[in-house]
């Protein structure tokens, strides 16, 4: 018979929260005061957030690993992503956890994300320790918000066991928590008892070989592809000889050249690991996310990682604009599908196919501003491509089109509120509750198709002048809901190839919002901006005034144009229909015709079908 144990002095925790709640700026504080960092050493704000992105942005974008040691126990923590669009990396997270830390926002409370993050945990069946963070806000509200979060499990089917729940008050970015709200606190120590407590350690099987579920891939110049999980039964040492239990079933044998564990932020060598921990093995070429590596003797597979269907599409394409190979290091389409393919393999949430024509590559994920990350870091590694607009994943069932359907909160000033439900109402959203805190700001809720928030961020910060919250979570599929205009305005495209003019240029601007400043370079099929109607005009930006030996009567006048917004990613892909592109290189984004000769524009019948 099979002995059942638990590793007491390992605990493994997932710290998940909606975007901004103060996940990484809490394990910030862990490290300080666990010791990972000496006294009076120099350390970076949000030390776990190490990709460029993730800085600049001020999220998480990965999940990543690290581990603090408390009072003997090692704590290894998971810093997961709170965007609903990374949620792969949240179930990755939960694969190799015990127990999980919810972050909830005191002023904000429970978020789309908060749900969706929670719900994952929930059906792992992980013990949850709720902590209200940031109760040092003016705004705070804790009281209120705990009885949200209590809702919150209430309407996510939460077992009796998770309804109580402990519950500590803290501000993460001081380091500070409490059990109660009259306590004032003075360090993290509620936290990380709460943790030895309340977080169970970790089930394992003494009887059993060594068994292992890669919950992540990682690569180093040095070692090779690093495979990162945990340890379900066992020990493994350097250089033991294992086999890879891949989704085939059939092992394949492999050698571990060297063992990693984590401390701190960092990975450090080890002899040997015990099961419970989690362990980083080097030297290992052929494995996937989801794969069992266990010993020869024992192949029985643990069950694999399964994350939800993606619902939304972006075709990548080569770059075939007359400035192709100017500006990027990578240009050739094998290069790009390479790529993208070794992307599929590092993130379980995104598909990676090819076109059998081969001219485009099909990458399916889990929502737009995912993809607005996978294509910025291409794009800061020197490819250079085109991609197209997002399109939505549609099902079929018994003849019917079934599409994806978000739940869509929405925080403004009540002043707003008329011009978001038309907006909304529009792209077939309908309004299921409204919430009046009696502070001049109501929350709104609605229903919406997937593609009914394609490029109404943009549009929705403008009608509320910069103030409005919008945030949605996945919520199912549901039969179509018929369809809406996604542009009421058209595009002025380049009609030749030359550098833009400011003479032109201000002669365009009574036509719409323009793109490009002057001497920038521009192709025939270019965008240059966006036309007040709903048609698109072909203009020439690069015309020049007529000179003449002839005297004006008055001085001429100093050409001044409106200064225009850069153009970004999100707005790009935002702003394009089905026959524009977004051309994407390392130094610029531009827009363009996905046919460039006007001509043949002219000629085609879905341009015949608009101009009528």
């Amino acid at each position: 018979m099979q002995k059942k144990t638990v590793n007491e002095r390992i605990r493994n925790i997932a710290i998940i929260a909606h975007v901004d709640h103060g996940k990484t700026s809490l394990v910030d504080s862990m490290f300080r005061q666990s010791g990972v960092f000496r006294i009076g050493q120099e350390m970076a704000e949000r030390v776990m957030d190490r990709m460029d992105l993730e800085r600049e942005r001020g999220i998480t974008i990965a999940a990543k690993n690290c581990s603090v040691i408390w009072k003997g126990t090692k704590i290894n923590i998971i810093d997961t992503p709170g965007h609903a669009d990374f949620g792969g990396e949240v179930e990755r997270a939960i694969s190799m956890a015990d127990g999980a830390v919810l972050l909830v926002d005191a002023a904000e409370g429970p978020l789309p994300q908060t749900r969706f993050v929670l719900s994952k945990a929930l059906s792992a069946g992980l013990s949850v320790i709720v902590v209200i963070n940031k109760i040092d806000r003016q705004d705070a509200r804790p009281k209120t918000v705990v009885n949200e979060v209590f809702d919150l499990l209430i309407d996510l089917d939460a077992t009796e066991e998770q309804l109580d729940f402990p519950l500590l008050y803290a501000v993460g970015r001081e380091g500070l928590a409490s059990r109660t709200l009259e306590e004032k606190g003075t360090d993290l120590e509620p936290l990380f008892q709460a943790i030895l407590e309340e977080i169970p350690p970790p089930k394992v099987d003494l009887e059993k070989p060594f068994q292992m579920l890669v919950s992540d891939l990682s690569y180093s110049d040095y070692l090779g592809r690093l495979a990162i999980g945990k340890i379900y039964n066992g020990m493994a040492k350097a250089n033991d000889s294992l086999v890879c239990v891949g989704i085939s079933g059939i092992p394949k044998p492999l050698r571990v050249s060297r063992i990693q564990t984590y401390q701190g932020p960092a990975m450090v060598d080890a002899y040997s690991a015990e099961a419970g921990d989690i362990l980083v093995l080097s030297g290992i070429e052929d494995v996937h996310i989801g794969d069992t590596i266990c010993t020869r003797e024992n192949t029985e597979p643990l069950k694999r990682i399964t994350v939800d269907e993606p619902t939304v599409s972006i075709r990548f394409s080569r770059n075939t604009s007359p400035f192709s190979g100017k500006e990027g290091k990578y240009v050739q389409a094998t290069k790009l599908h390479e790529r993208l393919l070794k992307e599929q393999l590092l993130n379980v949430s995104i598909k990676v196919s090819q076109d059998q024509d081969k001219d485009s590559i099909l990458v399916q994920g889990r929502g737009e501003f995912q993809m607005v990350i996978l294509i910025e870091t291409l794009r800061r590694e020197g490819y250079e491509f085109c991609v197209s607009r997002p399109a939505v994943i549609f099902k079929y069932r018994e003849g019917k089109r079934f599409e994806p359907v978000e739940r869509l909160f929405v925080d403004c000033e009540g002043l707003y509120m008329g011009i978001v439900t038309e907006k909304l109402s529009r792209r077939k959203g309908r309004l299921v509750n409204m919430i009046n805190h009696g502070t001049g700001r109501i929350r709104l809720e609605f229903s919406i198709p997937s593609r009914g928030l394609i490029g109404y961020r943009d549009e929705f910060m403008t009608d509320t002048k910069g103030t409005g919250l919008l945030n949605s979570y996945f919520s199912g599929y549901e039969e179509y809901r018929g369809d809406f205009p996604e542009r009421f305005t058209g595009s002025l495209v380049a009609d030749r190839e030359g550098n833009a003019v400011a003479y032109a240029l201000f002669n365009l601007e009574p036509r719409g919002n323009l793109f490009v400043l002057p001497k920038d370079p521009v192709y025939e099929g270019m965008i240059v901006g966006e036309h007040n109607r709903e048609n698109d005009l072909n203009v020439n930006p690069c015309k020049t005034k007529k000179l003449s030996n002839m005297r004006a009567a008055g001085k001429d006048e100093a050409v001044i144009l409106t200064p225009i917004l850069p153009m970004t990613l999100e707005r790009a892909l935002q702003f394009i229909r089905e026959d524009e592109l977004v051309e994407v290189t390392p130094q610029s984004i531009r827009l363009r015709k996905r046919e460039l000769d006007a001509q043949k524009r002219n000629l085609s019948p879905q341009y015949r079908k608009e101009a009528s």
